[in-house]
């Protein structure tokens, strides 16, 4: 999601931001994870930005997800905006948007109407996002948020079927298959990563000794 109007440079100390989109995106999330990390709140790297830090080849075109607790968040805001950083609280109550270098970040209490906890930040992996290392969602709790978000109004299997297939590996998808029991849309995409051969079927699974 996008604030109206135009890219602004509040929170761009240069001025501007650069003119690959990918590492605007970048810059913006650094900046606002060294903010957190210096002052000791728990947070994850959630989403796209995510998704790249743990090596999905894509180019990165949307805002930053960070999931942070609920109960930070007027502390988040407070520094932020005393870094800066144009932050503002949308009517939407699970999470607080902000602009930095130009770019989209959201902060986000809730993944798919799931609060953030301190047990999901606790199973975050510590990884390099352009040089900075910050902690990002586990593989599983990652695609099962973007699974969890699937709807009749928002079922873009296109984009997260990439991240699926290049963390599969690294996926519980058991656990992912029982918390989406009974919800037809990421029991749909299940299924269709079955038919694409990037996940074994259950009954594969049963016959093998």
């Amino acid at each position: 999601m996008r604030l109206a109007g135009g890219p602004t440079t509040e929170g761009d100390p240069g001025g501007g931001h650069p003119p690959d989109r990918t590492q605007a995106i970048l810059e913006a999330t650094k900046q606002v994870a060294a903010l957190l990390k210096g002052a000791g709140h728990p947070f994850a790297l959630a989403g796209s930005v995510a998704a790249y830090a743990h090596g999905v080849p894509q180019s990165l075109q949307h805002d930053t997800d960070f999931a942070i607790l609920r109960k930070d968040a007027d502390a988040v805001t407070e520094l932020l905006e005393g870094a800066g950083i144009q932050v503002r609280v949308p009517p939407e109550d699970w999470l607080i948007k902000a602009r930095c270098h130009g770019e989209e970040i959201d902060l986000i209490f809730e993944l798919a109407r799931h609060p953030v906890t301190p047990d999901l930040l606790e199973r975050a992996h510590t990884l390099p996002v352009d040089s900075v290392r910050m902690p990002v969602l586990a593989p599983t709790d990652l695609v099962g948020s973007l699974l969890a978000a699937f709807s009749e109004h928002h079922c873009d299997f296109g984009a997260v079927l990439p991240i699926a297939r290049t963390l599969r590996e690294k996926i519980d998808w058991e656990l992912l298959r029982r918390e989406s029991e009974g919800s037809p849309m990421p029991e749909a995409f299940l299924y269709l990563l079955e038919r694409l051969n990037v996940i074994e079927p259950p009954r594969a699974r049963e016959a093998t000794p």
